[in-house]
């Protein structure tokens, strides 16, 4: 008797785009002890800069944005209080954070887009911002990223985890009634 076969275990990258070319930076430059390599590649018949944060299930999830121009650093900084992004070809403002862009001819097949698998993250939600402020707490005081994304009226801020290497993943969020307005969220442990 034939063993029944399973379809294999789909490890191919998920690549999810973000909002922007600033909020892109901002994961790759401020959000980081030190600004992580951006990958300038090929998606979908388009040039788009990408980085991987994060694995579901094996499955490494990419975060892109189209490219607007061509250039060998995404920088990143503050002016006036206002956030600034911009590709450029040399690091000659020592004020402001770089992400090297290091361009891929062609990918390998295991860094191509996968098949649409249906793993997802578990959703946990959360009682309130304090407690969604406590987990973003990373290794050596280096916070985890917010990802925030519209659901039906409302708004989901959250952060992904892995509890447990192997294990299930996580997305960890509170619910909002409108997009926040500002891009970072500041906690101060003596206010809880």
């Amino acid at each position: 008797m034939e063993s029944p076969t399973s379809s294999p275990v789909d490890k191919q990258p998920r690549y999810i785009q973000v909002n922007s070319t600033l909020e892109f930076t901002r994961l790759v430059c401020a959000l980081e002890r030190a600004p992580r390599v951006s990958f300038l590649h090929d998606h979908d018949g388009r040039k788009i800069l990408s980085v991987q944060m994060d694995v579901l299930k094996e499955k490494p999830i990419v975060y892109f944005t189209p490219l607007d121009h061509n250039g060998h650093y995404l920088r990143y900084g503050l002016a006036g209080g206002k956030e600034e992004s911009e590709i450029v070809d040399t690091t000659s403002d020592s004020s402001k954070l770089y992400s090297p862009i290091v361009r891929i001819k062609s990918l390998p097949k295991t860094l191509k887009p996968g098949n649409g698998t249906l793993d997802r993250y578990q959703p946990i939600e959360l009682e309130d911002m304090s407690s969604l402020a406590k987990l973003t707490w990373g290794f050596e005081d280096i916070p985890f990223p917010l990802f925030l994304f519209p659901h039906n009226d409302k708004w989901l801020l959250g952060v992904f985890m892995n509890f447990h290497e192997e294990g299930t993943s996580y997305f960890c969020h509170v619910l909002l009634d409108q997009e926040p307005e500002k891009p970072f969220l500041k906690f101060s442990t003596s206010n809880v």
